[in-house]
């Protein structure tokens, strides 16, 4: 078994783990930087909002085309008065897009750049986009996304319970503030494809925090009826069981979308592909951050607020603390045996998935993090 599957089935185990929940604050902490920085960017800079929001026309010349970009950008610019995007396509024609300007104008802009071009007006192909069609695509696409967060909370306030509905919500929300402001601050432009690639990585976000929300279900079954974990003790566990699963699935995922970004985009200039790569590439790697470091920690914060998890903590620190006192450790178990249905006896409440032994495994590890 290679090191990395060796460590996977440790922190499945149990046997090594990191104190996520514990260090809760850290990630908060980070995350409120992020979301400020993202709602600067939003704030001072704004979207660069595609033709297809707010209006305009897209000029395709014929092929074999001998300016550069940067001159047609300049050609463009003084026929319309608005910035332009120009993109040379692969059989030399040029593409370019002027966003705001009005329909019966485009006539005007379409002569002067045929005649900046040299080439006859007739060969220019415009395409014209009004602002009434744009802002009813952008209305639609609010819409989506007010529909898609609905259900996503229905959902998991049936499946779970609304602790957990309210905590992905929030990691949702954060992962959609973090996208829509690094694409302010590098002044990408927003186009469908961006809407597209943005309810996309929603999906692979709420993803891996069900994973992650279903271990944590099943791991805290009948957590009342011992004295040896606390619910965050059990939701770091939690995190730490199914870690691997979550790099190896954002990797994987991260991987191919890289190469339209950074190859794609980047290197070989296909610019179009950068509408959605960046909304997938920076929202793949919040929602993998988000469903980590913000959602279970939300809910074990939420659930600790409870009278019964707060009396829970309470017997579980002073058994720890009298354990302290008399010099002895406290007997810890694998995270692969469940809580007995017996009464409050730590020797038999351990942590883990149903219906297998009690005795098996035992005194081989203990949940991750930092005893409280």
């Amino acid at each position: 078994m290679s090191k990395l599957g060796s460590l996977g089935a440790r922190l499945h185990r149990g046997e090594v783990g990191y104190d996520f929940v514990g260090n809760r604050k850290i990630w908060y902490g980070i995350s409120i930087l992020i979301t400020i920085t993202a709602v600067l960017g939003l704030a001072v800079r704004g979207l660069n909002m595609g033709i297809e929001f707010q209006g305009g026309a897209v000029f395709t010349t014929p092929k074999g085309m001998t300016a550069s970009v940067a001159k047609t950008e300049g050609y463009a610019q003084d026929a319309s008065g608005h910035d332009a995007v120009v993109q040379k396509l692969g059989d030399g024609s040029l593409r370019i897009q002027i966003a705001g300007i009005d329909t019966d104008k485009s006539d005007a802009i379409k002569d002067k750049l045929a005649k900046d071009l040299n080439v006859n007006s007739e060969n220019i192909n415009a395409d014209l986009v009004g602002p009434s069609w744009g802002d009813q695509i952008a209305n639609k696409a609010w819409q989506g996304l007010a529909i898609f967060m609905v259900l996503v909370v229905i959902y998991l306030a049936i499946a779970f319970e609304w602790r957990m509905a309210v905590a992905a919500l929030v990691a949702l929300i954060h992962d959609i503030t973090i996208t829509t402001g690094i694409y302010a601050l590098v002044g990408f432009e927003v186009t469908p494809g961006t809407v597209i690639g943005l309810l996309t990585i929603l999906g692979y976000s709420l993803y891996d925090t069900v994973v992650v929300f279903d271990s944590l279900k099943e791991q805290t079954k009948d957590i009342t009826k011992q004295t040896r974990w606390t619910f965050s003790d059990v939701a770091n566990r939690s995190i730490n069981s199914t870690l691997m699963r979550s790099i190896n699935t954002t990797v994987v995922a991260l991987l191919p979308v890289a190469g339209l970004l950074f190859i794609g985009g980047g290197f070989l200039g296909a610019g179009m592909l950068n509408d959605i790569s960046l909304s997938l590439f920076v929202g793949l790697a919040a929602g993998a951050y988000s469903s980590i470091f913000i959602a279970t920690p939300l809910v074990a914060d939420l659930k600790e607020r409870e009278p019964q998890m707060k009396a829970l903590k309470k017997r579980v620190l002073a058994k720890r603390a009298q354990a302290a006192a008399e010099g002895g450790p406290l007997e810890a178990e694998t995270a692969h045996e469940r809580f007995d249905d017996e009464p409050e006896d730590a020797a038999h409440a351990v942590v883990g998935p149903r219906n297998q032994p009690a005795s098996r495994n035992r005194g081989r590890g203990r949940p991750s993090g930092k005893r409280r």
